[in-house]
Protein backbone atom coordinates (compact mmCIF):
# COMPACT_ATOMS: atom_id res chain seq x y z
CA UNK A 1 0.00 0.00 0.00
CA UNK A 2 1.56 2.94 -0.92
CA UNK A 3 0.31 6.73 0.42
CA UNK A 4 2.74 9.47 1.26
CA UNK A 5 2.89 13.13 1.62
CA UNK A 6 5.39 16.03 -0.11
CA UNK A 7 7.69 17.38 2.25
CA UNK A 8 5.69 20.46 1.96
CA UNK A 9 2.28 18.65 3.17
CA UNK A 10 4.15 17.27 6.13
CA UNK A 11 5.29 20.95 7.06
CA UNK A 12 1.97 22.16 6.60
CA UNK A 13 0.17 19.51 8.74
CA UNK A 14 2.74 19.94 11.40
CA UNK A 15 2.42 23.75 11.38
CA UNK A 16 -1.48 23.01 11.21
CA UNK A 17 -1.47 20.66 14.42
CA UNK A 18 0.90 22.60 16.30
CA UNK A 19 -1.23 25.96 15.87
CA UNK A 20 -4.39 23.71 17.06
CA UNK A 21 -2.51 22.53 20.26
CA UNK A 22 -3.23 18.47 19.80
CA UNK A 23 -3.38 16.02 17.02
CA UNK A 24 -1.96 12.78 16.20
CA UNK A 25 -2.11 13.85 12.17
CA UNK A 26 -4.22 14.51 8.98
CA UNK A 27 -7.61 12.00 8.40
CA UNK A 28 -8.29 11.51 4.62
CA UNK A 29 -10.60 9.77 3.28
CA UNK A 30 -13.35 10.21 0.80
CA UNK A 31 -17.11 10.18 0.39
CA UNK A 32 -20.24 10.00 -2.01
CA UNK A 33 -20.57 13.88 -3.26
CA UNK A 34 -20.81 15.76 -6.13
CA UNK A 35 -22.02 15.52 -10.03
CA UNK A 36 -18.80 12.78 -10.70
CA UNK A 37 -19.60 10.75 -7.40
CA UNK A 38 -16.83 10.99 -4.44
CA UNK A 39 -15.33 14.10 -2.74
CA UNK A 40 -12.22 14.02 -0.36
CA UNK A 41 -12.29 14.50 3.10
CA UNK A 42 -10.08 16.33 5.60
CA UNK A 43 -9.79 16.42 9.50
CA UNK A 44 -7.42 16.26 12.06
CA UNK A 45 -6.88 12.86 13.73
CA UNK A 46 -7.07 12.88 17.40
CA UNK A 47 -6.96 9.24 17.93
CA UNK A 48 -6.30 5.98 15.53
CA UNK A 49 -8.62 2.85 15.73
CA UNK A 50 -8.37 -0.79 14.89
CA UNK A 51 -9.73 0.07 11.32
CA UNK A 52 -7.20 2.73 10.62
CA UNK A 53 -3.58 2.58 8.33
CA UNK A 54 -1.45 4.97 8.96
CA UNK A 55 1.24 6.50 6.31
CA UNK A 56 4.21 8.41 7.69
CA UNK A 57 6.33 10.94 6.17
CA UNK A 58 8.18 13.71 6.85
CA UNK A 59 7.50 12.93 10.06
CA UNK A 60 3.56 13.92 9.56
CA UNK A 61 0.94 11.00 9.55
CA UNK A 62 -1.86 10.80 7.16
CA UNK A 63 -4.82 8.15 8.98
CA UNK A 64 -6.94 6.35 6.60
CA UNK A 65 -9.82 4.14 7.27
CA UNK A 66 -9.29 0.77 5.65
CA UNK A 67 -12.39 0.81 3.46
CA UNK A 68 -11.22 4.23 1.85
CA UNK A 69 -7.93 2.59 0.58
CA UNK A 70 -8.94 1.44 -2.63
CA UNK A 71 -9.97 4.57 -4.10
CA UNK A 72 -6.88 5.99 -2.57
CA UNK A 73 -3.90 3.57 -3.18
CA UNK A 74 -0.81 5.15 -4.73
CA UNK A 75 -2.00 8.57 -3.44
CA UNK A 76 0.41 11.64 -2.68
CA UNK A 77 -1.15 14.39 -0.85
CA UNK A 78 0.55 17.93 -1.52
CA UNK A 79 0.27 21.49 -0.36
CA UNK A 80 1.15 24.22 -2.78
CA UNK A 81 0.96 27.67 -2.77
CA UNK A 82 0.26 29.71 -5.64
CA UNK A 83 0.00 33.87 -5.15
CA UNK A 84 -2.62 34.87 -2.76
CA UNK A 85 -3.82 30.58 -2.29
CA UNK A 86 -2.71 27.92 -0.90
CA UNK A 87 -4.21 24.15 -0.67
CA UNK A 88 -4.02 20.77 -0.67
CA UNK A 89 -3.56 19.18 -3.60
CA UNK A 90 -4.44 15.52 -4.06
CA UNK A 91 -2.51 13.59 -6.51
CA UNK A 92 -4.47 9.73 -7.07
CA UNK A 93 -3.41 7.94 -9.93
CA UNK A 94 -7.03 6.06 -9.51
CA UNK A 95 -9.31 9.14 -10.55
CA UNK A 96 -10.39 8.34 -13.75
CA UNK A 97 -12.95 11.75 -14.24
CA UNK A 98 -13.79 15.22 -12.48
CA UNK A 99 -16.48 17.14 -12.26
CA UNK A 100 -15.99 20.85 -14.08
CA UNK A 101 -15.48 22.82 -10.52
CA UNK A 102 -13.24 19.87 -9.67
CA UNK A 103 -14.84 18.95 -6.12
CA UNK A 104 -15.72 15.62 -7.06
CA UNK A 105 -14.25 12.29 -9.48
CA UNK A 106 -14.85 9.18 -10.31
CA UNK A 107 -12.21 6.16 -10.06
Amino acid sequence: MSISLTESAATRIGKQLQQRGKGLGLRVGVKKSGCSGYAYTMDYADEITADDQVFDSYGAKLIIKSDHLPMLEGLTLDFQKQGLNESFKFLNPNVKGECGCGESFTV
